[in-house]
This record gives C-alpha cells, structure tokens and sequence, in this order.
C-alpha cells in the first residue's frame, strides 16, 4: 500500500487496502488473491490457520480480513478472546451451507459479512467493498450518526442526548454505539459482550452495564434503550 507526503495511507482505486486472507485451502486462497488483486485491492498477507491469522491481526492493522469459517480454531478466533473488539476489522467469513447456523451467532457488529462456497467471484468483491466502503465512510467522518436526539462522534468518542452530554465510560460508549449501529433490532447479551469486552461475560456484568448507560441515555422521554425478555437489548422508539 501506497503512503502520501502527509503519512496517510492511500487506498486502492475501489477504496479497499490491506487485505488479509485466512484459510486453509492453497488454491481458494491463490483464487481469492488474484480475484482481489485484479480490481485493485492489496492483499498484503496470507494465513494458513486462525491462531497465525489471529497473531498477524495483533501485529499490524489491515482493513479486511478474509476468513475460512470451516477452520478447526475459528470457535476461539470468533469469541475475540486475543483481540479487542475495537480492534478488530471487518470480516468477511468463507462458509458452506451446512455449516452457516454455527456462525450467524457470531455475526452482529455490522462489520461483518459472510459468502458461501463454492465462491463465485462477482458476490465476493460486491460483499468487499461494502464492508470497506462502510469502514472507510465511518473513518472519514468520524462520527457514527444519531438516533433521534441521540448523537455519538467517533472523532472523541463522545455521546450527546440533545445538548446534554453524557459522559459516557468506554465500555458504556461502546455499547452504545453498537446499540444504535442496530437501532430497532434485539441483540443478544451475548453478542453485546464479545463487541464490548471481546469475550462472553457473566449475564450479571452485562446487566449492570445495560443499567448504568439508560441511567445517563434515557433521563427522560422517550424512553430508547429496551429490553425484549428472554432475548436481549434493543435501542429504538417504544413498539408500543
């Protein structure tokens, strides 16, 4: 990847930049190389299992990671127990259709996508730049956007409720930022816990951080964040 005069990476032609690839299968990760390569994406590196791809996420950032969702250690690799799930880039899952009840679990952030094999190349670059076009559109703003009265700003990870700030900590921003990346869909505790803390926490820990961010968000009404019984939390306008 290209670097400017002012020390800013330049991307690609299609907006991409430092691709990962992870997987096992030589010839799918040769296809998926060439295919991302021709349309100008950069693949600047190449795992063979979810440990080595996970330490090669931990040295250095990229802006995609390609992953094979059949690999043995995916399990440990999707509980984010090594990398904080700030952290993490977009993801994109390689998987079959036998096996894809096993990783919907997973997904949740909003910056993740996954492609079933056999791949065809066409929904593997559309699924791509999707994902870094959401990534680099969040970037340059620096701001998530708001819900109502509610604004959040990526730039300095600051939270307003109309003109009242909320002074929110950093595990309650990130909740909230996840909450409202998913306005008016429940998400389980389980997925609000690996995209806050990067692993599954006790149900008592996740309550209490759900109950300490509606003390500051939802002083007064409406009422935005709620919780569906038995399911999770949701961040929208009361269903009635």
């Amino acid at each position: 990847m290209r670097v400017n005069p002012g020390g800013q990476r330049a991307l690609s032609r299609n907006g991409g930049g430092d691709v990962l690839i992870v997987g096992q299968d030589v010839r799918e990760t040769d296809l998926l190389t060439t295919t991302l390569e021709l349309a100008g994406y950069t693949v600047a590196g190449t795992a063979g299992t979810g440990f080595e791809g996970v330490e090669r996420v931990v040295r250095r950032r990229f802006d995609l990671v390609i992953w094979d969702a059949m690999l043995p250690d995916l399990k440990d690799i999707a509980r984010g127990r090594r990398i904080a799930a700030e952290d993490l880039p977009p993801l994109l899952y390689l998987i079959t259709c036998d096996y894809l009840h096993s990783l919907l679990p997973v997904l949740g952030r909003g910056r993740e996508d996954y492609v079933i094999k056999p791949l065809r190349t066409n929904e593997v670059l559309a699924r791509v730049q999707v994902l870094l076009r959401e990534r680099n559109t969040a970037a340059g703003s620096g701001e998530v956007g708001g819900y109502g009265d509610l604004v959040l700003s990526d730039a300095d990870c600051q939270a307003w409720r109309g003109a009242r700030p909320l002074g929110l900590t950093p595990a309650e921003y990130r909740l909230l930022r996840h909450l409202m990346a998913n306005a008016e869909r429940v998400l389980s505790k389980e997925q609000i816990s690996r995209y806050v803390w990067g692993e599954f926490r006790a149900n008592e820990a996740i309550e209490k951080l759900v109950s300490r961010l509606r003390h500051k968000v939802d002083q007064g009404e409406p009422t935005l964040i709620h919780t569906r019984r038995g399911f999770g939390y949701w961040l929208g306008h009361s269903r009635g």
